[in-house]
């Protein structure tokens, strides 16, 4: 199943691991790429592909299941929730983006006015 899922974690990326694993999930489970009811690869298997941690992959297991996107039950593996809860709407996905832009460009030093150059570039492009 994880050929089908395409994940990856980018081991240079300051964003930690589960929540690369985590952000990839939400947006298949978000645009149906991932189904209700579609199981998700048993926590060891995950890991062993993507070369992390079995801890790793089970915690990003449970911030799915408390955000409501997932099921797990013991011997039932994590199952994509029936009803997955609604996706966010245009206005705070690019709020979400956004903050994430701007909080992931400050880790890497970079400052507020470069930030901003760089949006309004991208913005002329």
């Amino acid at each position: 199943m994880t050929d089908r899922l395409a994940l990856t974690v980018v081991t240079g990326d300051p964003t930690p691991p589960y929540e690369q694993l985590r952000r990839q999930l939400v947006e298949l489970i978000r645009y149906r790429a991932l189904a209700p009811g579609d199981r998700l690869p048993p926590v060891r298997q995950l890991a062993a592909d993507l070369g992390l941690a079995a801890g790793t992959v089970a915690r990003t297991y449970r911030e799915l299941e408390v955000a409501g996107l997932v099921t797990s039950r013991r011997g039932g593996g994590t199952r994509v929730a029936a009803v997955p809860p609604a996706g966010p709407g245009p206005d705070e996905m690019l709020r979400h983006h956004a903050a994430a832009f701007v909080r992931e460009t400050r880790q890497l030093g970079v400052e507020d006015s470069q930030i901003i150059s760089a949006v309004a570039r991208a913005l002329e492009a």
